[in-house]
């Protein structure tokens, strides 16, 4: 079978690979929500298309850090009891604790795939959450590879820089699941903290031939860029036709 991704909302989507049922930055709580840390307060605006008890068993879920709400909120700190295998940063799995497993960037943990002779290898990548002198905490992203499946990139809250340039050049990516939005709080400064339109551009050029799929675009205030820009973007770049935008509650299928 060709890989999948149900998209739930915000961070938060199915990835259904080698037989793997994989759950991105779990957030079910429902809209309306509001979640204060520190000087600021984060809102949510759209709840999931998906319950979490709807999604059936999950082997494994991705979490690309667990210090921000719109990355795992309360009911998805809830479902985490109930997953198997967590994989997430060293800082996330210490405070997590249970079945989380934390990975530095390039460190790899080898699942064994269902229903298919594959081992499916996660790879942790590096991200930057922000400018590089206001790195919002450690995030990690992921590449997922078996044999015979092209490799998937979720890029979890970062930035285009240096390191996710290096993913590109390691891995022969198919898809690259990145998370856009160009959230900005105004508490922290200005900056985007995650990928801008322009950014998500340049990602795309440098994984040539993958298929774009932008997640965290919406269902938060704090998003400062939707569909729109995107769009706008990659049409100016001529890569419009590389985008593949998830549709809420439906499985889309990914690159072979």
């Amino acid at each position: 079978m060709r890989p999948s991704l149900t998209y739930i909302g915000g961070s938060t989507a199915l990835i259904e690979f080698a037989g793997l049922r994989l759950v991105t930055d779990p957030t079910f709580d429902r809209p309306g929500a509001e979640f204060r840390s520190g000087a600021y307060v984060l809102r949510k605006t759209q709840g999931p298309a998906l319950a979490s008890d709807a999604l059936g068993d999950v082997d494994a879920v991705l979490l690309s850090h667990d210090h921000h709400f719109d990355n795992l909120d309360g009911s998805g700190r809830e479902f985490l009891g109930w997953v198997p295998r967590v994989l997430t940063t060293r800082a996330a799995a210490e405070r997590l604790g249970g079945t989380a497993v934390g990975l530095e960037p390039w460190e790899a943990i080898d699942v064994p795939g269902k229903g298919t002779a594959a081992t499916v290898r996660i790879t942790a990548t590096p991200a930057r959450h922000g400018p590089a002198d206001l790195d919002r905490g450690p995030v990690v992203g992921f590449v997922l590879e078996a044999a015979g499946y092209g490799a998937v990139y979720v890029s979890g809250d970062t930035v285009w820089y240096e390191g996710v340039a290096e993913v590109a050049r390691r891995f022969p990516v198919r898809t690259a699941v990145l998370y856009l939005g160009a959230a900005r709080v105004a508490a922290v400064g200005p900056w985007a903290l995650t990928m801008t339109a322009e950014d998500a551009v340049e990602a795309a050029r440098a994984f040539a031939g993958a298929a774009i799929v932008p997640l965290h675009f919406e269902g938060w205030e704090h998003f400062s860029e939707s569909r729109a820009e995107v769009d706008a973007a990659f049409r100016r770049a001529g890569l419009y036709e590389r985008l593949t935008w998830p549709e809420r509650g439906r499985a889309i299928q990914l690159g072979a």
